[in-house]
């Protein structure tokens, strides 16, 4: 048996549903960078369940079943203001409330085809409103609606702040959106496919997935680029508290990539987004701090940023908490998670690695009596 630590270098599968090849990801083909410029959100998910870009009949048809599905069950309204609002991340709510959906759905445990796509937007619909109908609650306000005539990272937005975005915000969160919709077979596609290769059904597979994305190693990290800059507040600040975290031996989060040599292809687009929105509202001082902060690490350590470096700033400067960044990137995740559960029940068998055992031997058991 071959053994790699961490299974890196390991081709555990094939798919079709996105690829990183010589530091170019694409989603079924399609490049990431005209995918961020050109497509809306629900382009993307449409793309990576269906395998082609929708007509605009079939995007139409398709945001009618999103937005359809987005209401919450009042039961599970009832049970997100249960919760205690402190001291609870985000993400362990999101966690048991896309468990908690299966309850509600009759075809939960059915896996026809068909019943999996209907799972699929149910899921994909409601993800945002489980997010936003907790922060508001959390703030001592009463959920929104989801508003049916707006886009799909529009109506988030709506839900979470109770008002429109203006253009520039819209697009930046789409774009964002876009960026992280779907990452080859990352820790959390692994584990939900490692879930749904058992013939788990789909919340199980999205569950195991919100848990693995949860860790600061994975989805986290963008919270903890965002602890570092308030940590650093000031551009002046930079190069002192990189010096001393270096000195100590500390992480710096948002750099450096196992898959990608010369840098994340997703970064730039988000630099740029942070770029535009601190202009925007007058919150220059995240982008200037990230720009230095980049600049230092890659002199000194040679690290370039990754999607997660930049996606802190952009979403701080759109007014959304710290602790909702990683269910965000659940949110947009969930399209790809989705995508690699239907392309696992398709062509499904059980993922049973094996461990090189390297414990004690030779043991002779001892009764209780004389131990």
């Amino acid at each position: 048996m071959v053994k790699t630590k961490g299974l890196e270098g390991v081709v555990a599968t094939t798919s079709s549903v996105s690829s990183i090849v010589d530091d170019v990801l694409t989603y079924r083909g399609y490049s990431i960078d005209e995918l961020a410029e050109y497509t809306d959100f629900e382009e993307v998910i449409f793309l990576l369940w269906y395998g082609n870009l929708p007509t605009l009949k079939q995007l139409e048809a398709f945001r009618k079943e999103l937005n359809e599905n987005a209401l919450l069950p009042a039961e599970l309204i009832t049970q997100l203001k249960s919760y205690p609002a402190k001291n609870i991340h985000p993400m362990a709510v999101l966690r048991t409330c896309v468990s908690a959906l299966a309850l509600y759905d009759d075809e939960a445990d059915d896996n026809d085809e068909q019943a999996d796509i209907h799972k699929a937007i149910r899921i994909q619909a409601k993800v945002p409103s489980i997010i936003a109908a907790y922060a508001r609650i959390c703030e001592g306000k009463e959920p929104i609606l989801p508003d049916i005539s707006l886009s799909f990272a529009a109506n988030f937005l709506y839900m979470l702040k109770g008002s429109i975005p203006d253009p520039t915000s819209e697009v930046a969160f789409n774009k964002a959106l876009v960026l992280h919709a779907d990452h080859e077979l990352n820790a959390s596609t692994f584990t939900a496919r490692v879930c749904v290769a058992t013939l788990a059904d789909m919340y199980s597979g999205i569950t195991a997935a919100i848990g693995a994305l949860k860790g600061p190693l994975h989805g986290g990290a963008n919270e903890h680029v965002m602890k570092m800059l308030a940590a650093i507040d000031d551009i002046d600040s930079v190069e002192l508290y990189l010096h001393r975290a270096f000195a100590n031996k500390e992480k710096i989060m948002g750099f450096g990539h196992r898959v990608y040599k010369n840098g994340d292809p997703r970064a730039k687009h988000l630099r740029e987004m942070s770029r535009l929105l601190s202009k925007v509202t007058d919150e220059d001082k995240w982008y200037n701090m990230s720009i230095k902060i980049e600049e230092i690490i890659i002199r000194e350590k040679g690290l370039l940023p990754n999607v997660d470096f930049y996606s802190a700033s952009v979403y701080h400067c759109l007014g959304i908490k710290q602790n909702l960044f990683t269910p965000i990137f659940a949110m947009s995740r969930t399209s790809g998670w989705i995508a690699h559960i239907l392309e696992q029940y398709e062509n499904n068998r059980l993922i049973r690695p094996r461990a090189e055992y390297i414990g004690l031997k030779h043991q002779a058991y001892v009764p209780i009596a004389e131990r």
